[in-house]
């Protein structure tokens, strides 16, 4: 069997860059500590993706990832070739990308100090030395910022050659429909309005998908209706296409379009000046994707240190220390699908009461958080006061139901006394377990979730504890675990677990081991109650 060489690469991971080589197959990537390659992206799984050598041939595998591996901007379902150039992307575009058989990428220069540069050209260089420089030397960025100075060098440079008036950039939107993203006069004055340039040209080159260059209007049998309402004399629209892939594969995309045109005279443009623009459309539109490539990274960087921010605080409210009291004691756990969730527990206590509760919000993510953290806040200050179970579940629901915010919520709040008496209230939640010496049984009173129905009405339930006995209350991300072939972890194996698990780790790693390698896509959290 023929042994592979080892073959360098270039990782780019939040504006970090790495270089290395692979010498050992399978070489893996993922968020598990001990891969070959270890990516701390959200949307990147624990076991992501490998590098393998087959028949003398590199393959990218797809581990089954929860949100998928990009080959060269692609989507990937199982496996696909791999070559020197191609690039790897983890989870999302704008996350973690490899450069494969790349040993590096790296630039010191901006597209601003290349601009800078400019005027120190001497004077007898012609517009094309000028412009072969320019793109010569902006080919050696990586992308990193400078969008508002690509598009301006754009249109300067393509107005001196073409020796036309008016020039715009427009660029695609997410939605597909093209939007001015910059226009220069002839001596540079910004123009902001695209009323009065020849939409009819826009969209022929659009449909074609090739150069329409009209010279000269009057004489030409492509005039359209707007070039005629305009008194366009003279025409340019050059897509601005988006190449992704290797060689064996490229695939095109619109990024946007490069227009020119004169009212006042025609145009003159050679041959050697049509290659040009062609080449100057090409290198451009690499400069304008490096850039939005860039700014979508920089906006993932933000992002990302928001949640951070917000990760922290939540953090910090659900590690808040727990109460105690002489007839019982408490422990919890929340473990986040994300860096922020819906789930939240909470304790209140008193020689007299302990209370206890353990929301989940729907969906996931900052809203779910928000809502959260919302009724976090509520439900502390009711249960501090002593208001009743039914009334404290009322007034949340009436909260989220009058705000219409597309949300709801199940719970179970548990208030303890001394004697063992246990009132609770289960507003959609998976009923809670009580474990004793005698076995165990469910609290199997409920209510509809909270945030559903306005006037809903909700009834609290009781239980009497023995001494000894656990009362477990967990969300549906522990029941949801699943495993490799898709099988939930269940209530009756959390029955099992509580009646045998000394701890709430020892539960935890119950699940995890349920799962094995398969990662949970919902919050878990687990409250428990001692009654001594």
């Amino acid at each position: 069997m023929q042994e592979p060489d080892s073959i360098s690469y270039t990782l780019i991971d939040n504006r970090l860059r790495k270089t290395g080589s692979i010498a050992n197959f399978p070489f893996i990537c993922g968020r598990l500590p001990g891969s070959d390659l270890v990516l701390s992206h959200p949307y990147v799984s624990r076991r992501h993706a490998q590098i393998t050598f087959e028949d003398g041939n590199y393959m990218l595998v797809d581990l089954g990832s929860r949100h998928g591996t990009y080959l060269n901007g692609k989507l990937i379902k199982d496996r696909a070739p791999l070559t020197e150039g191609d690039t790897l992307a983890f989870g999302t575009l704008s996350g973690p990308v490899l450069h494969f058989g790349i040993s590096a990428v790296s630039s010191t220069s901006t597209i601003r100090d290349i601009i800078q540069q400019m005027p120190e050209i001497s004077a007898g260089n012609t517009s094309i030395e000028k412009l072969r420089w320019f793109f010569d030397a902006a080919r050696k960025l990586t992308g990193q910022g400078g969008m508002e100075q690509i598009l301006a060098a754009l249109l300067e440079t393509t107005l001196e050659l073409t020796q036309v008036e008016r020039g715009y950039v427009f660029l695609c939107a997410p939605s597909g429909e093209l939007q001015l993203a910059m226009g220069r006069s002839r001596e540079g004055t910004p123009l902001t309005d695209d009323a009065t340039v020849s939409h009819g040209a826009i969209r022929e080159a659009l449909k074609t998908a090739k150069e329409f260059i009209v010279t000269d209007t009057l004489s030409s049998e492509q005039r359209t209706d707007s070039v005629v309402a305009h008194n366009i004399r003279s025409v340019i629209c050059i897509p601005l296409r988006r190449v992704r892939g290797s060689n064996g594969e490229r695939e095109t995309s619109m990024l946007g379009l490069l227009y020119l045109d004169s009212r006042l005279r025609t145009g003159a443009l050679s041959e050697v000046d049509n290659n040009l623009l062609r080449a100057i459309a090409t290198d451009a539109a690499a400069l304008i994707d490096n850039a939005q490539l860039a700014i979508a990274e920089e906006n993932e960087r933000r992002y990302r240190e928001e949640l951070n921010v917000a990760a922290k605080i939540q953090s910090n409210i659900m590690t808040a220390k727990l109460p105690t009291v002489p007839f019982a004691s408490i422990a919890a756990r929340s473990v986040s699908c994300r860096e922020i969730g819906g789930d939240f527990f909470l304790a209140i206590a008193d020689n007299e009461v302990l209370t206890a509760a353990v929301a989940d919000v729907s969906g996931k993510g900052i809203s779910a958080a928000i809502l959260a953290c919302t009724m976090q806040g509520m439900m502390y200050a009711q249960l501090l006061s002593r208001q009743p179970l039914d009334a404290m579940a009322a007034a949340v629901n009436r909260y989220i139901c009058e705000k219409d915010i597309g949300k709801y919520a199940t719970m179970v709040v548990a208030r303890l006394y001394s004697d063992g008496r246990c009132e609770y209230i289960n507003c959609g939640h998976i009923p809670p377990f009580v474990c004793s010496h005698s076995g165990s049984i469910r609290l199997n009173e409920s209510n509809l979730p909270v945030g559903m129905v306005e006037k809903a009405q909700f009834t609290v339930g009781e239980a009497q504890l023995e001494p000894g006995s656990r009362l477990l209350i967990v969300t549906d991300g522990v029941t949801e675990a699943r495993d490799a072939q898709g099988n939930f972890f269940g209530e009756e194996r959390v029955e099992q677990s509580a009646t045998r698990c000394d701890s709430l780790d020892d539960l935890f790693h119950q699940v995890q081991a349920f799962c094995e390698s398969n990662e949970n896509d919902d919050d878990c959290t687990v409250l428990e109650l001692h009654y001594s």
